[in-house]
C-alpha cells in the first residue's frame, strides 16, 4: 500500500498500490482527492490579490473548477447559471493544464462578480428593496 505521508506518491510511482488496481491497471480514484488546488505557486496575480483581500489561505472552494471546452472553444462551467462561459479569444492559454485551470478560476470569479452575470440581472428584476 502507499505511504500516506508521501504527498508526491502518485507523481513518483505508478500509484497502482492495491491488488485490485494492479489487476485492472488503473487508479481507483475515490481513494484520493484529485481536485485539490494543486500548486499555489501557479496562482495568477488576480487570484493572489483576491485571497489576500478575502483573508483566505487557499482556494479549495474552487478546487473542481477546470478549463474545459464548449463548441470547440475554451470555456469554464459556472454552476450558478448551469452553463459554460467561453474564454475571450484575446486570452492566450498556456500549455500547462494547471495554469489553464488557474486562469479558468480567475475568469469564473470575474464573471460571477460582473454586472453581466445573469444572477445580477435577476436580482435587479426581482429584489424587493
Amino acid at each position: 500500500m502507499s505511504d500516506k505521508n508521501d504527498i508526491d506518491h502518485f507523481l513518483n510511482t505508478s500509484g497502482l498500490d492495491s491488488t485490485r488496481e494492479q489487476e485492472i491497471g488503473q487508479h481507483i480514484g475515490y481513494r484520493y482527492d484529485v481536485n485539490l488546488v494543486p500548486d499555489l505557486d501557479r496562482l495568477t496575480p488576480y487570484l493572489k490579490e483576491y485571497m489576500a483581500v478575502m483573508g483566505w489561505s487557499d482556494l479549495n472552494w474552487l478546487e473542481d473548477v477546470h478549463l474545459g471546452y464548449e463548441e470547440g472553444k475554451a470555456a469554464v462551467f459556472d454552476r450558478n447559471i448551469n452553463g459554460w462561459v467561453q474564454v475571450p479569444d484575446n486570452i492566450e492559454l498556456p500549455d500547462n493544464q494547471q495554469d489553464r485551470d488557474m486562469i479558468a478560476r480567475e475568469l469564473l470569479l470575474k464573471f460571477q462578480m460582473s454586472e453581466n452575470h445573469p444572477l445580477v440581472q435577476l436580482k435587479q428584476a426581482y429584489k424587493k428593496f
